[in-house]
């Protein structure tokens, strides 16, 4: 009985990443915005995964299909646009992405209730502890809030931080959110570390005196379950519209903001599956609705993903600068030198600008641009480092990178806020 259940065991632990086995996940690198508009105009052609999105400045990470590996190659040499093979078998790479944080997890014993470890990537269960724990050790600053419930039925929480309780109105309001995109793990360390040294590890007093915050660690709970136990680049929400057999939508496609018009799939099974209507996905709906009962104090609006090390604010529906693109680029320079100061040279060097231009690609219904639309001065998408350029490291950031990341991007942060604070006043 012991050897079959050792083999059952083995045998499910081997099922994991099944569906990704052939895949080949390759660097690509345009050398111009007209190359990096070609390759955009060929990701529907291919059905491409883009885990890092290109630059002209920066390669990405793109994910293909293995009946699609071939077109796929051919098409990027037609082109002339430069490529390498970055792992040449999916699966067999998530496994072993599997055994280095389960090794660190080993290695990293229990967790305690006073504080989160930053050498790994915490489940959900763990963040939700930490978030209550937090709230308890800091009843004077800090309340604990739902917001709604997911899809599959689990809590939408953001923490509120304030040392006024949020009833001095002269204070600007600071929202920064994490992993509406499910497999963007690296967000949610980031924001965590952020509550800490606004709470625990307070040493930047200015910053909780002359500011309330509003952190979401986690947007999209059930995408993000679902992409530690089932599908590593699972991205979308996990909800069921009887209409359609696939699950989810693009959280970050469906806001009310050109909904639908560019840079979505009208296919329910594609990552980029705009929803079923505008602000059809609880989670969409949870991050609007704070954005709107918070809208007149709301000086900056900050949401977290990976990875790509870009600073990009509106607008993405199109090509155009929002009225205020001086003072957004400037809250984007003053995070990317405040980054500077502590950064490895390991990672690229973050980009700064408008989405649309520094993307090459239109995208609508994105949180940022909704925001700003609806009067948030201050708008911006932090694409966090991934994996270390042109190396054939894996598809999570290594553990070990964590803990750097988290206080070089907080370093980021905390000088964008400032930048902010100064042209809201």
């Amino acid at each position: 009985m012991k050897i079959l259940l050792l083999a059952a065991l083995f045998a499910l632990a081997n099922a994991k990443h099944e569906q990704y086995i052939g895949w080949k996940s390759y660097f690509v690198g345009p050398a111009s915005s007209e190359q990096l508009a070609s390759l955009h105009s060929n990701s529907n052609k291919f059905n491409l995964d883009i885990l890092s999105r290109p630059t002209v400045q920066n390669a990405g990470l793109t994910l293909v299909h293995p009946d699609s590996q071939e077109g796929f190659v051919s098409t990027l040499e037609n082109l002339g646009i430069t490529y390498s093979i970055h792992v040449n078998d999916v699966k067999v790479q998530l496994d072993r992405d599997d055994e280095i944080t389960e090794a660190y997890q080993r290695s990293l014993g229990k967790f305690w209730n006073s504080s989160l470890p930053y050498e790994n990537y915490q489940n959900w269960e763990t963040i939700v502890s930490y978030l209550s724990e937090t709230a308890e050790r800091n009843p004077n600053i800090t309340k604990l809030v739902k917001g709604g419930l997911s899809s599959e039925g689990r809590d939408l929480y953001y923490l509120k931080i304030s040392s006024t309780d949020f009833e001095d109105w002269t204070k600007p309001v600071i929202v920064i959110d994490a992993a509406i995109h499910a497999r963007e793990w690296i967000g949610i360390p980031v924001a965590t570390w952020i509550i800490n040294k606004l709470t625990d590890e307070l040493d930047e007093a200015d910053l909780l005196e002359k500011f309330d915050w509003i952190i979401i660690p986690v947007v999209n709970p059930d995408g993000y379950v679902y992409s530690h136990d089932y599908d590593r680049f699972w991205r979308k929400t996990r909800s069921n519209h009887t209409e359609h057999w696939c699950l989810g939508a693009d959280a970050n496609r469906n806001f009310d903001h050109y909904w639908n018009t560019e840079g979505v799939s009208q296919y329910a099974c594609d990552e980029t599956y705009a929803g079923v209507s505008v602000l059809s996905e609880p989670e969409a709906q949870f991050v609007s609705s704070i954005i709107n009962e918070h809208l007149a104090r709301i000086a900056l609006y900050l949401t977290l993903h990976s990875y790509g090390s870009t600073i990009t604010y509106p607008w993405s529906h199109r090509i155009g600068l929002s009225n205020n693109a001086l003072g957004l680029h400037s809250v984007g320079i003053a995070i990317v030198n405040g980054i500077q100061e502590l950064a490895l040279p390991q990672f690229p060097r973050y980009e700064v600008g408008n989405s649309a231009l520094v993307l090459g690609e239109l995208i609508s219904g994105s949180s940022d641009d909704y925001a700003h639309s609806i009067g948030v001065p201050l708008t911006l998408t932090l694409r966090l480092p991934g994996t270390i350029p042109r190396s054939s490291a894996g598809f999570i950031l290594d553990p070990q990178y964590i803990q750097q990341v988290v206080t070089e991007t907080w370093k980021g942060i905390s000088a964008g806020v400032r930048r902010a604070g100064e042209l809201v006043n």
